[in-house]
């Protein structure tokens, strides 16, 4: 992370090419968006409905409520010097029972892949993880995804043991990043 302001109620990342922020209303277009691009294999619950839900009302109110569904610690990625957002980077709550230690979740446009934005932002949520005191961040990415199994490598992810077997979605492959450097967490649960 080269910048980074934290306020009370304020997370902005900054790197060479990208600002990680907060969501605005704005954005609603953007995560609508998002919910379309994605992979028919992803499980039915974070893809647009039969009743077309969620709609951009719901996400709208969603972000001004800042109900944890449209944010959850998940931050806008824009760019620098277009000023469009292209997605979001951030840190989730880790329900795999890790400890109460997060996890690192990113999903951008389909249009920007391949430009290396995923591990631009990554790396400026990991340093913010790890300067709020964090000793370890999570990471599960389906066993399908070859494109986030590449960006977990260049992050310094280390795949574990663990799998989650699920053959109507895909496996979903646990990583972790030690911020310590150790690499002993390779066969943790």
């Amino acid at each position: 992370m080269d910048q980074g302001r934290i306020g009370a109620g304020m997370v902005v990342l900054e790197t060479d090419r990208l600002v990680l922020r907060r969501w605005r209303v704005s954005d609603a277009g953007l995560q609508r968006t998002l919910w379309t691009e994605r992979d028919p294999r992803v499980p039915l619950h974070r893809r647009i409905d039969a009743d077309g839900r969620p709609s951009l009302d719901d996400i709208e109110d969603r972000i001004r409520r800042g109900d944890p569904d449209a944010s959850m610690g998940l931050l806008a990625v824009e760019r620098r010097d277009v000023g469009d957002v292209i997605g979001y980077c951030g840190l989730i709550a880790n329900d795999h029972g890790q400890d109460g230690e997060p996890e690192l979740a990113y999903e951008l446009l389909r249009a920007v892949w391949g430009q290396g934005y995923a591990t631009e932002a990554s790396l400026a949520v990991m340093g913010w993880a790890e300067e709020s005191g964090h000793r370890r961040l999570w990471a599960t990415v389906r066993a399908w995804n070859s494109a986030s199994r590449r960006v977990m490598t260049k992050l310094g992810f280390v795949e574990t043991a663990r799998v989650d077997r699920d053959a109507l979605h895909g496996d979903s492959l646990f990583y972790v990043k030690d911020f310590s450097g150790s690499d002993s967490t390779a066969s943790a649960p």
